[in-house]
């Protein structure tokens, strides 16, 4: 099966282990990152959101006006805005995209972020309207005809947009999340399922709860999978944990200096979290290359895991993750722009060679079937 990379849209150089150097939308900043993608072998970029960020529809808009290849993953969350002008915003932004767009629909799983825009749902209720929400989305997208709704969360009469995706029937649907309920919704409504980087059982455990949601829903397909990940790579191996430990140094410093997101006032309440501290408490490295301090020194804050070591060593630990049946590797290292053009280089090019050989192994009937589920 065909491999994907996905990499970050930042809108400004700061990270976890160095500040900004500008403002939160640095619009020259924004537009070489994602050239630099579009360089160097990536497929997509995400543009993630935040309560207090920039808004990342327009600046989707922005660098699809301004690249040619590059597809864009736009993360939205239901609360922000009613379904029926999110529909027309996500169409129109596949319009000037010429068909790039897949749309990233984000629950939430921390109330108090939540709450900053207003949003004063319980968790399930989150999920009950982001699955309701998906599925107006999809219809207004595939719909020529007036329609009313009458939901639990959402109600509108006659409505009929005036515009529609260049993608045929619509763009792709994302969705994330490791509790039931995101299973549960998501194994219904995504074309892609996505999770963090974990040891390779726990994900070959996740891979077959998103099918067995995709089943229990009635659906013959299942999501694609989609992990990710922090690599540090370096040219020896001995560099590359070197490189580790400073990461993870100048991230405690940034976080003891309040500069930096972690989890303060107790467990987290989202699952993915939690995950990813229980799997740190448990071990500080597993299977290959996967290194777990740099999700313990954030407090699981998002996409914290790491793969450490050259790019021979990451590469083939993503392959691993390929043959559990994960087809979209998400990846996003600390030097924003530097690290996207040395994984571009040095990291995509041996994976996509070892894919095609594997493909051409199962093609011939040679190559074992090694996804989860086949």
């Amino acid at each position: 099966m065909p491999v994907e990379f996905l990499g970050i849209a930042a809108t400004n150089d700061g990270s976890e282990t160095t500040p900004r150097s500008g403002a939160a939308f640095d619009k020259d900043y924004t537009l070489r990152l994602a050239r630099a993608h579009e360089d160097h072998g990536w497929d997509r970029v995400l543009f993630a959101y935040g309560s207090g960020s920039p808004d990342p529809a327009p600046a989707a808009a922005y660098i699809a006006a301004r690249t040619e290849r590059l597809q864009l993953l736009l993360a939205h969350r239901p609360n922000v805005s009613y379904p029926t002008f999110a529909a027309k915003t996500f169409a129109t932004l596949d319009q000037i995209s010429d068909g790039r767009l897949t749309v990233h629909f984000i629950t939430g799983g921390n109330d108090h972020e939540q709450r900053r825009e207003g949003d004063t749902l319980t968790k399930d209720e989150r999920y009950t309207r982001t699955r309701e929400y998906i599925g107006i989305v999809k219809k207004i997208w595939t719909t020529h005809e007036a329609f009313d709704h009458e939901g639990e969360h959402y109600q509108f009469h006659d409505f009929v947009s005036d515009v529609f995706p260049v993608q045929q029937p619509r763009p792709g649907v994302s969705f994330g999340g490791s509790s039931t309920a995101a299973y549960a919704a998501g194994g219904a409504e995504a074309d892609i399922y996505c999770l963090w980087g974990e040891p390779l059982a726990e994900t070959a455990a996740q891979i077959e709860k998103v099918k067995a949601a995709a089943r229990e829903a009635g659906r013959t397909d299942v999501p694609r999978i989609q992990v990710a990940f922090r690599p540090i790579i370096a040219p020896t191996e001995e560099l590359a944990w070197e490189k580790a430990h400073r990461t993870v140094g100048a991230i405690k410093q940034r976080r003891e200096a309040g500069l930096v997101r972690h989890r303060r006032g107790g467990a987290p309440e989202n699952a993915g979290s939690q995950r990813l501290i229980a799997i740190a408490e448990a071990g500080e490295r597993y299977d290959r290359a996967l290194w777990t301090p740099t999700a313990a020194a954030t407090g699981g804050a998002g996409n914290s895991n790491a793969l450490v070591g050259t790019p021979e060593t990451v590469a083939q630990a993503l392959l691993d993750y390929y043959d559990l049946g994960v087809d979209i590797l998400s990846a996003r290292g600390y030097d924003l722009l530097g690290d996207a053009i040395d994984f571009g280089r040095h990291v995509i090019p041996i994976v996509r060679e070892e894919v095609a050989k594997r493909d051409a192994a199962r093609a011939a009937g040679t190559g074992p079937l090694t996804a989860v589920g086949e």
